[in-house]
């Protein structure tokens, strides 16, 4: 709250106001004395009052009053000074320059705020030049303009010495800093480095915020998860302390860029869900529709996705604005698509983000990172099952992060090329091997949990997976879980996906005598395996129980034991394979109805799930399950 102490101590609330914008970068005290100043002059009639009130409460950036109560008052100001002041003067040409800038933001567009900044230069106003220029950024952060952008930036850093406002080459010196980074500039950290060292010269809030939220995508990039998290967590309460409406959205932003790599989106389906229709949200910015869009369909909730996504689409996906939050949005846009087998969608946002492939995906002022575009352009591929294309989209992207300093980004993209490459040339190819193995050293190091591979037909060879958990059965299958009770179909039906593209007698399954040739549940390489696996998990039994931790024993213990089971289940004596047996038509029938039930269940849980593993379970005399 404002004091009157406080104000005889600055002077007028009105030059308290300016300081505290155009000085300070405080946007919260910046609005509390324009607040009053404006009470002051209106009341006043004072016109020149009313005319820097109404210019201070627009803020520094565009569209900072959010709600849409608030927008409509400062707008009603902004007129009511500009109808009662001199138009010739250079209050109203930067009210006008104001009112254009909003306007071009909230339509998208940008052609008239870079009239203003023409005539701005005509004029030789350099103040109203400076506030057009930083305005003409805002309404130009589409990948399009990164060029023009920065040639803006320089322009405004060299006025700016002449405006006598220590603000303005603080924001000039940020602008650049950002259109570096939104360029994929290899100096962009110098221009950094620079906004850090202006800003510890002399705090300006605003801008402070702007470089500790670089920071925070910095470390993300680097994959110090949870160094980026701290930041992140810090910077949040910067933004607040500075009256950033934006604290909270990026803050969601970056842990749903942490969460996404850490292979954990899923759990912030709520979070997004409540962002997402945030009034402070910015009026163009759509990212958290992808946000819930894509967490939903990792989460299995493939209704809520597909809603969402059809809800950013409206009626044609290329009339989404060119918002900083563009590449963005269509990142989410087309993982989430590629869960959800979604070709058309794919195949618009191809189109869309096609020319801007060597861009790097970075939301908003250098929010979070996602890597670059080449890799938006190899998912969208495989979706639509162009995997030639794919493979040379996720090359280029992991060039492009490697080049950009994105760890997370790279292994992602490289475990993207190693499966597109295991689809071209067969899951025994040297190349995909190679990325493949790579990808998941470098993924644990970084404390990833990769995705599993989507779509069969774009992806080639990658079987569902079954495993017991007591009176359940978890299937894995393209990136969804399904837990099902069990039931005699289910232990059929696991058994198929143990053994992917080996036919097995449904005598065998049944578990009828019969004189069809006998087959192994599992080959000796699997059972070494499983041996192996018991092994590792006693040492890992004995050393939790040595540290006393019970929990984790027990965990590893349960593990243990159903392997066991299973293995004893599978061999017969002396470790023999135990064969399967079986009774002919009537095992032909009764199996064949127990995997069906099986399959309606998973279908009922995950439409998805049940509808792949209906179409590659194969029942009869002999059956098989042979993932596409």
């Amino acid at each position: 709250m404002v004091h009157e102490g406080d104000r005889q101590g600055q002077g007028t609330a009105l030059a308290a106001g300016e300081h505290a914008l155009h000085v300070d970068g405080d946007l919260r005290a910046a609005r509390q004395w324009f607040e009053l100043a404006w009470q002051q002059a209106e009341q006043e009639g004072d016109r020149d009052g009313m005319s820097r009130s109404a210019l201070g409460l627009s803020g520094i950036w565009v569209h900072e009053h959010r709600t849409g109560e608030g927008e409509a008052t400062i707008r009603a100001r902004q007129w009511a000074a500009l109808r009662a002041g001199d138009p010739h003067s250079g209050l109203a040409r930067r009210l006008r320059i104001r009112l254009t800038g909003e306007e071009d933001y909230r339509c998208g567009t940008h052609e008239a705020i870079l009239r203003k900044v023409d005539e701005a230069r005509l004029a030789g106003d350099t103040v109203a030049l400076v506030e057009a220029l930083s305005l003409a950024h805002h309404c130009l952060l589409g990948p399009e303009h990164a060029n023009l952008r920065l040639g803006l930036a320089q322009e405004m850093i060299g006025q700016a010495a002449r405006t006598g406002r220590r603000g303005d080459i603080v924001m000039g010196v940020m602008w650049r800093a950002v259109d570096l980074f939104l360029l994929g500039d290899p100096h962009a950290e110098r221009g950094l480095r620079e906004l850090v060292t202006l800003v510890d010269r002399g705090p300006h809030l605003a801008a402070g915020f702007i470089a500790g939220t670089i920071q925070v995508m910095l470390a993300i990039r680097q994959g110090r998860f949870g160094h980026a998290e701290n930041l992140a967590d810090a910077n949040a309460e910067r933004g607040a302390i500075a009256g950033d409406r934006d604290a909270a959205g990026w803050y969601g932003g970056q842990l749903g860029a942490i969460r996404w790599y850490q292979g954990r989106i899923a759990e912030l389906l709520d979070v997004f869900h409540e962002q997402a229709d945030n009034p402070v949200l910015s009026a163009v910015d759509n990212s958290y529709f992808s946000a819930v869009a894509l967490a939903a369909a990792t989460a299995g909730e493939d209704r809520v996705a597909t809603g969402m996504l059809a809800r950013i689409r409206g009626r044609d996906l290329a009339a989404l604005p060119r918002s900083s939050t563009w590449l963005f949005t269509l990142y989410g846009v087309t993982e989430a698509a590629h869960l959800l087998g979604d070709e058309t969608i794919s195949a618009e946002v191809y189109d869309l983000v096609l020319p801007h492939a060597t861009a790097p995906v970075i939301a908003s002022l250098g929010v979070a990172c996602l890597g670059s575009a080449h890799h938006t352009l190899g998912v969208a591929s495989l979706t639509m099952g162009q995997i030639d294309r794919a493979i040379g989209h996720f090359q280029s992207a992991v060039r492009d992060n490697l080049a950009l300093g994105h760890w997370p980004a790279t292994v992602l993209s490289r475990w993207r090329l190693g499966h597109a490459l295991a689809a071209r040339h067969g899951a025994r190819d040297e190349f995909a091997l190679r990325e493949l193995e790579t990808a998941t050293k470098e993924a644990a190091e970084l404390g990833m949990d990769l995705p599993l591979p989507v779509s069969r037909r774009t992806l080639g060879p990658a079987p569902a997976t079954a495993r017991r958990h007591g009176r359940h059965w978890r299937i894995d299958l393209g990136g969804r879980s399904v837990l099902v009770e069990h039931s005699v179909g289910l232990g059929h039906l696991a058994a198929l996906i143990s053994n992917p593209g080996r036919e097995i007698p449904a005598a065998d399954l049944a578990g009828v005598p019969d004189q069809l040739p006998a087959q192994p549940v599992i080959d000796s390489t699997a059972r070494r395996a499983y041996e192996d696996r018991l092994t590792r998990l006693q040492e890992a039994i004995e050393e939790r129980e040595a540290l006393t931790d019970a929990a984790g024993a027990s965990a590893l213990r349960a593990e243990h034991t159903w392997l066991a089971e299973e293995l004893a289940a599978a061999t017969g004596l002396a470790g023999r394979s135990r064969a399967f047996a079986g009774d002919g038509e009537r095992a032909r029938v009764a199996v064949g109805k127990a995997i069906r039930r099986a399959l309606a269940r998973i279908e009922e849980l995950d439409t998805a799930v049940g509808a792949e593993l209906r179409a590659t379970v194969k029942t009869g005399a002999r059956c098989s399950y042979q993932p596409r």
